[in-house]
């Protein structure tokens, strides 16, 4: 019940984040549907023969008991002991040196594994010095020598000696408290970075122990209970916990005179995901998936190369990497809880049944009563009628106690979910999550796919950060900086919230704080208030009645088209890429700059003062009606509640109800407006504005100027492009400055502003002649008798009928 309370809750956070989903029909990893397809997903690869048992050297929570995945486990600072101690060489004594007392030396931070040595590892191809100190030689690489003996603080050594690795082959020590023989073996992961390069070997306690263990045939010890207390074989420290150990452990090093140095260090350490301890390495029989059984490692790493898509492209290495050097994956986990794996054994001789029939068989028990029909019923009803044991023929069994991974849970999906629903695909087109899973879910999805499918479950990965406070510290409640979504729904609006995430580079970790919510607030009132300018400016406008043929249009307005199909094309191909960040920058910038700032500010005076529908303003409008419906479309899948409030206010004839059900913008059908030259021609005259007002701005500040409307400008360019440009749309330059006059000079201007950008040289005056007051500008030259004398001649004409 608690599990389906948290579902729902999660459920109408997400709802009021504005996501969409099938949420009367979620899956749940413990529906007895999903439940049965993870019993049957292992049942597929129990029979492709890909899942053994065997006693290996496992990641091992002592506090929670249990066998932890490579993605359970997290690393975290932790102080060891660090200590370097005397091997007795006993046999192959090399010919120079013929005195008893020859040692290798070794350096480990986990003292308690001594217990479990059998073994010392040279690298085969480093050279090994033999080292004189006072009556004994120390054999250790050459090339750690002179950082071991510093650390030692011992001065005066010498080299009488020198083997490479492989000639120490066959070479036997002496452990250095327990009647027992440590050979020499190679091992080419050993290191020269730290320690001796001789490194103490024990199989149940590390995986590369382990394989050197299989490979020279090693016996595998293993004195620790799953508490992490040693067992009875461990003598003296019976029932001492590994961790309390160290200390006894390097006392009784001491007094055997095997001690040369002891310290503690601080370095990573792994730690249990769930309680936080620190973790040991411990053999133990655990249930495994087998990584290279029919050249899966290789499948994986060809599919992680070739065949998927990875956002941002670092993925691919990362996860490849993993793959790489991951071992087996331990699939059991010692807990009560869970999907059990499903196998038996023989009470009579303990001969493991793991069969995918029977498995089948179980499944389709759990699909009907759950996973508890795994624990309720009898072993006799859960196997096959008359089934006896293929090895004694005995007819009594056990069953395993262990359950799955619950990775294996997760990593299923594309079996349970994609597989199982009609409407889905498989392989899916994306899976998204954070960074952490690529050697979690990513990694599990991928690798029960290849062993089940023989192809990838997804087809696109994608990777996020994680969110962090604005001086890019982890969120920490005892530091007080976190930032509760909750929190700032209730104070910006969830679209806020997905503008932010929105506007992230979401391949690096993201940063929040109040100030960083402040700015996406202002920058979102600014979509809003575009959104607003243009519905209000299209209350009487129906596109099916009202529009202008492109052919009909103003010029301007064709460019704010033009440039309107570059922002679908630029828009769409970034949401094809996921580079949302680069999304809400195009609309931002679109919005503010070519806009607000140009476009919408000079169109003010054609949707207000012309005659409601003369062509002027019904081309500005037809330009905003299909500006507005491609705005709140490109935007919809963000501010997602704001452009459904715009969509509903927009002009009536809109073939959806809700903009997240009417289709993308058409790019086919506004390619018609794309007109690179115009674009070019509208560049000059955006750069000659943005000169011009700088000049009028200079006169503003020396309180010459209140308003441009105030003033006329007279420009000249030695540039004859530019000077042929100014001359052709000198008619239209007066609406694009904003300014009341503007003439076109046919020499040098005196007393005029030289841009240093563009060749252009301006004069500004106060313009002549009285304010309009219906438009404002200063073209008012009364006439005696005149009604309208208070109005420049346009918007005479326009009062008095015309079309203006």
């Amino acid at each position: 019940p608690e599990a389906l309370e948290l579902i729902a809750l999660q459920r109408d956070q997400f709802k009021r984040l504005g996501v969409f989903a099938d949420w009367e029909h979620p899956y749940l990893t413990l529906s007895r549907e999903y439940e049965a397809e993870i019993v049957r997903s292992f049942g597929k690869l129990v029979k492709g023969g890909y899942i053994h048992k065997g006693l290996k050297p496992v990641n091992w929570c002592c506090t929670c008991e249990t066998a932890l995945a490579e993605a359970e486990v997290e690393y975290d600072n932790h102080t060891s002991p660090s200590v370097y101690v005397k091997f007795r060489v006993t046999s192959h004594q090399s010919p120079a040196t013929s005195q008893k007392n020859v040692f290798f030396v070794i350096w480990t931070t986990t003292p308690w594994t001594l217990l479990a040595n059998v073994a010392i590892a040279v690298h085969p191809h480093q050279q090994y010095a033999f080292v004189a100190v006072r009556d004994e030689i120390w054999v250790m690489m050459e090339e750690r020598v002179a950082a071991a003996m510093e650390k030692f603080g011992i001065k005066e050594y010498s080299i009488v000696e020198r083997k490479s690795g492989t000639g120490l082959d066959g070479m036997v020590c002496r452990h250095p408290f327990i009647e027992r023989d440590s050979p020499v073996v190679q091992a080419e992961y050993v290191s020269a970075a730290d320690g001796t390069g001789c490194v103490h070997t024990a199989p149940g306690h590390g995986q590369d122990d382990y394989a050197t263990g299989r490979r020279y045939k090693l016996p595998v010890l293993m004195p620790v209970d799953p508490k992490g207390n040693f067992d009875k074989s461990a003598g003296e420290f019976t029932g001492m916990n590994v961790h309390k150990a160290h200390k006894p452990i390097i006392e009784k090093l001491a007094a055997a005179g095997a001690l040369i140095f002891s310290e503690s260090i601080t370095h990573s350490y792994p730690h249990c995901w769930r309680c936080k301890e620190p973790i040991i390495f411990r053999a133990t029989p655990q249930w495994f998936l087998t990584m290279d059984h029919q050249g899966l490692r290789g499948k994986l790493l060809q599919t992680i190369n070739k065949d998927v898509a990875w956002v941002p492209p670092y993925g691919r290495e990362r996860i490849r990497s993993m793959v790489e050097s991951r071992p087996d994956w331990c699939l059991s986990r010692q807990r009560l809880w869970g999907v059990p794996i499903i196998a038996f054994y023989c009470k009579a001789c303990d001969h493991e049944v793991l069969d995918a029939g029977i498995i089948d068989r179980v499944a389709d028990l759990v699909a009907k009563d759950g996973v508890e029909v795994w624990f309720s019923t009898a072993e006799k009803d859960l196997l096959p009628p008359g089934f006896v044991c293929a090895k004694c023929g005995g007819n009594n069994f056990r069953r395993e106690l262990d359950i799955m991974d619950v990775w294996f849970d997760s990593g299923v999906s594309h079996q349970a979910v994609l597989k199982k629903r009609d409407h889905l695909g498989f392989p899916a087109d994306l899976y998204l999550e954070g960074s952490d899973q690529h050697r979690g879910w990513f990694q599990s999805s991928l690798i029960t796919a290849m062993g089940i499918e023989g192809i990838a479950p997804f087809k696109s990965v994608l990777t996020h950060g994680f969110v962090v406070d604005g001086d890019g510290r982890k969120m920490s409640k005892s530091v007080g900086n976190v930032v509760s979504p909750h929190e700032v729904i209730k104070d910006y609006g969830a679209d806020i919230l997905r503008l932010w995430v929105a506007s992230s580079d979401y391949s690096e970790d993201i940063r929040v704080s109040p100030q960083i919510l402040t700015r996406l607030a202002d920058a979102y009132r600014k979509i809003r208030n575009t959104y607003r300018y243009m519905i209000g400016n299209l209350f009487d406008f129906d596109p099916a009645r009202d529009a202008v043929a492109p052919a009909e249009m103003l010029e301007i307005d064709r460019w704010a088209l033009s440039e309107t199909y570059k922002l679908v094309e630029a828009v769409s191909r970034h949401y094809d890429e996921y580079s949302f960040h680069q999304v809400f920058h195009e609309v931002y910038h679109f919005c503010v700059i070519q806009l607000s700032s140009f476009y919408l500010d000079i169109l003010k005076d054609r949707l207000y003062i012309p005659h409601a529908k003369s062509l002027p303003r019904r081309s500005g409008q037809t330009a905003l009606s299909i500006m507005l419906d491609v705005l709140t479309k490109l935007m919809a899948p963000i501010t997602v509640f704001t452009a459904d409030e715009a969509w509903q206010n927009m002009a009536k004839g809109q073939p959806a109800l809700s903009v997240h059900q009417a289709l993308w913008p058409d790019l086919a059908a506004l390619k018609k407006y794309h007109d690179p030259a115009l674009e070019d021609v509208w560049k000059r005259i955006i750069d000659v504005r943005g000169e011009v007002l700088k000049a009028l701005e200079i006169k503003r500040e020396a309180g010459l100027l209140g308003s441009g409307l105030e003033a006329q400008v007279t420009l000249f360019s030695t540039e004859s492009a530019l000077q042929g440009l100014l001359t052709r749309y000198q008619g239209e330059l007066p609406s694009v400055l904003i300014v009341s006059k503007v003439a076109i000079g046919d020499g040098e201007l005196a007393d005029a502003q030289r841009s240093a950008t563009v060749p252009l040289q301006i004069k500004v005056e106060k313009a002549s002649g009285a304010k309009c007051q219906r438009c404002w500008n200063y073209n008012v030259y009364a006439k005696e008798g005149d009604q309208h004398a208070a109005l420049c001649e346009r918007c005479a004409a326009i009062v008095r009928g015309g079309p203006g």
